[in-house]
């Protein structure tokens, strides 16, 4: 009996080389991203800058979401963020976002705090607080060229200013024992910024000043009395130094009476409410085109009806909701009777 025939596949010669380059897609870049092997990046972007970017416009439009999408962001940052290029990268596109977009200074300040603690980072030129740090000291340096600069310069410079504001308020330090404190660094910056802008007093100077002394003065004065200092004291004698001798449209020509007027009082607008334009824009009553600004909310507000959360219509008649709020007062009034109040303290203390 004969063997059964079995058929052999002819061989072939592979024109393969195990000494080829490593093979890749085509439109793939081999040196992107090679630290993110176990990390899963979210689907569309491409580069750091495109990623963070859209998240900083996310906050800025929906700042509530900030609770919930932070850690996502934190955690994805520390598998993009592996090199200290991507580190500076990313501090300078908070910084740019902090002080050029209006009223995102206190959430660029919160995004601050928040990766100076969970970023896992720490290259042998700084970690995130650091290298933040040095950013921020890079327009300090500048400060007595800046007040004196034009109105750009200036607008770009107050910008900065309220943001170290909101990095004092908000930027918290761990100290070795669990401790948490401030940056006593910004502390002193503030001090060394305010007495710039008091150097130059005009107008938009003044504005600024005064907007940081209502944001962090409180903090300020009792951080300074803890270490024994009058520098409050100091503050206050440098704003009444201002009045007698100014180069500002506010306080130049005043008359002789002692009465506190916005003309002749750079403090005046202290304790004035912050209002928001429709884009979101802050301002108060020291800025020059407030009367324009106020008026056009006024007349906002009169557009839409009062509603509850769940959306019902609050405002027809016989309501038994407006019968427990008829005392509360016009916004126009309120705001009149809140400067009554002023003027009349700083009379009684004549």
């Amino acid at each position: 009996m004969s063997e059964p025939q079995v058929s052999v596949a002819p061989v072939v010669t592979s024109k393969l080389s195990v000494q080829a380059a490593e093979f890749y897609p085509s439109g793939y870049n081999p040196n992107f991203n090679q630290n993110f092997a176990d990390c899963s990046f979210e689907d569309g972007y491409l580069t750091l800058a495109e990623y963070v970017q859209d998240f900083l416009n996310h906050l800025t439009e929906q700042p509530g979401c900030f609770e919930t999408e932070i850690e996502q962001f934190a955690e994805t940052l520390n598998c993009w963020v592996t090199a200290d290029e991507a580190l500076r990268e990313l501090v300078e596109l908070i910084y740019q976002q902090a002080t050029s977009v209006p009223n995102f200074s206190y959430m660029g300040a919160r995004l601050c705090n928040y990766l100076s603690h969970h970023l896992t980072i720490s290259p042998q030129s700084g970690n995130f607080r650091q290298l933040l740090l040095q950013r921020c000291r890079t327009e300090y340096e500048n400060r007595n060229q800046a007040t004196k600069g034009d109105e750009i310069t200036r607008k770009q410079f107050h910008a900065f200013v309220l943001f170290l504001a909101e990095l004092y308020l908000n930027l918290e330090i761990k100290g070795t024992k669990g401790q948490v404190t401030r940056a006593e660094i910004l502390q002193e910056g503030l001090r060394e910024l305010l007495n710039a802008l008091f150097s130059n007093p005009v107008d938009s100077n003044l504005i600024c000043a005064v907007k940081l002394l209502k944001l962090t003065g409180s903090v300020l004065e009792d951080a300074w009395k803890e270490k024994g200092k009058n520098d409050m004291e100091e503050m206050i004698q440098r704003i009444e130094n201002v009045v007698l001798d100014a180069n500002c449209s506010r306080v130049y020509g005043t008359s002789s009476h002692t009465e506190a007027t916005p003309e002749n009082d750079p403090n005046y607008f202290m304790n004035e409410p912050t209002f928001y334009t429709p884009d979101g824009v802050p301002f108060t009553a020291a800025d020059p085109d407030y009367q324009e600004k106020y008026q056009e909310l006024l007349e906002r507000e009169d557009l839409f009806p009062d509603y509850e959360e769940n959306g019902t219509d609050l405002s027809g008649p016989g309501d038994p909701y407006f019968d427990d709020i008829d005392d509360e007062m016009d916004p126009e009034i309120e705001e009149a009777y809140e400067k009554f109040c002023l003027e009349s303290e700083h009379t009684r203390k004549q």
